[in-house]
């Protein structure tokens, strides 16, 4: 099951990536992180029985997602406009800030990786950390969808 995620995910930001179209790759890629958090997600609604096995596959497939993470490459001068969407301005004022961010998600889902949670407990608070990662990054460097 592991192998097949980040398969299926190497194969969706590679297909992104011949698109030479930074808007489209970035959004590629937080759609396949957001779908990722939302499989830890249902566990931690009650939605899903806890299952270990498949948290460490999600925990994985968003390390390695967070490492495709380029923010040269999907937020290039310019990509700000001329396409549908919600990157705020203050990622290209405050660019150092926008990659400690990222580098934090990054750092906080390896953690989760090296440690994976051996109970709902153990994802609440892991998920929880990565949460806070994601809704501090939206907050800042994100326009409020309307």
């Amino acid at each position: 099951m592991r192998k097949l995620v980040i398969a299926i995910s190497m194969l969706a930001f590679t297909g992104a990536a011949a698109s030479a179209d930074p808007i489209a790759d970035r959004q590629a890629l937080m759609k396949e992180r957001g779908k990722l958090v939302g499989t830890l997600a249902k566990m931690v609604k009650g939605e899903q029985a806890f299952d270990a096995a498949a948290v460490l596959d999600a925990l994985k497939g968003l390390e390695a997602n967070a490492e495709k993470f380029d923010a040269a490459a999907l937020f290039p001068a310019g990509s700000d406009h001329g396409g549908k969407t919600t990157a705020a301005p203050k990622i290209w004022e405050d660019t150092a800030g926008f990659k400690a961010a990222e580098d934090k998600f990054l750092a906080d889902v390896k953690a989760a990786v090296a440690s994976p949670p051996a109970d709902l407990g153990g994802l609440k608070a892991q998920l929880g950390t990565i949460g806070d990662d994601c809704s501090s990054c939206h907050q800042t460097y994100r326009i409020k969808k309307s």
